[in-house]
């Protein structure tokens, strides 16, 4: 057969995708052993997914004289949309970074398809966890009416992924919140969502800033150290987050897509 003819091979994983996503939002059987098997496959065929099948190059950013217009730190390429996923790549400059966000109801895997990026993952701690009895001392302190939008999680991972890396992957109760940072130069990577964000069915963007904890410098207290040191380690990976606007310094462009036409 025609080297032409084969079928792409991110025209599968847009097909895998949907079925396997299709199982979620129409389950069988009562159970999720159709959904674990079929993301399985796609799992399988996201690990194989490189820039080369999407016609995609590194890019850097552009060099410009005098007063140019500033180039986005990081862009999207669109390449396919459904009811029950989206799929898309990001393109992050060299420093670039993604804050952190999350994903409601959502569903996701990130694969990397050129140059390194970190990732933190976090999850938000839900009621009836044991967590803190009441949020501490911020530094700064907190403004009082800053207190709704106060969130408090826990920090999952901090991991590094290439091209050979598999996917990272986030569902809505776990490593839903995460941030992403290039490293040592420019990165790309595969990002499918399932559901696509709708803010009219609850699924909007929220952006969140890691709120630095206030330390007693003589740590006193009415706990011996031994208590306080446990109490530390118990906690150690806790955190509290503030919901914010989206922050001024990140913006996301929009690019052409290059690769093969997908259709769904």
């Amino acid at each position: 057969m025609p080297r032409n003819n084969k079928t792409p091979l991110i025209q599968k994983i847009a097909k895998q995708a949907f079925m396997t996503f299709k199982c979620l939002k129409y389950p069988s059987n009562g159970d999720d052993t159709n959904f674990a098997e079929k993301q399985a496959e796609l799992n399988s065929l996201v690990t194989a997914i490189r820039a080369a099948d999407l016609k995609i190059a590194p890019q850097e950013s552009k060099v410009t004289s005098g007063t140019a217009e500033q180039q986005p730190p990081v862009s999207y390429m669109h390449i396919c949309e459904t009811e029950m996923f989206s799929m898309g790549v990001f393109l992050l400059r060299t420093g670039a970074s993604i804050p952190l966000h999350d994903h409601p109801g959502m569903n996701g895997m990130l694969k990397v398809i050129y140059g390194k990026v970190s990732i933190r993952c976090f999850d938000k701690v839900e009621s009836g966890h044991p967590v803190s009895a009441a949020p501490p001392r911020f530094d700064p302190p907190l403004p009082p009416n800053q207190n709704d939008s106060l969130r408090c999680a826990v920090l999952r991972s901090v991991a590094e992924y290439s091209e050979t890396s598999g996917p990272c992957l986030l569902t809505p109760q776990r490593d839903n919140l995460h941030q992403v940072d290039a490293v040592d130069g420019p990165a790309a990577f595969l990002d499918i969502l399932a559901p696509p964000y709708d803010p009219d069915a609850g699924r909007d963007c929220h952006y969140y800033r890691v709120l630095q904890i206030q330390v007693d410098p003589a740590g006193t207290g009415e706990k011996g150290n031994q208590d306080q040191q446990e109490e530390k380690e118990g906690k150690e990976n806790e955190m509290w987050l503030l919901e914010v606007s989206q922050p001024e310094d990140f913006w996301c462009g929009g690019e052409p897509y290059p690769g093969p036409v997908v259709s769904v």
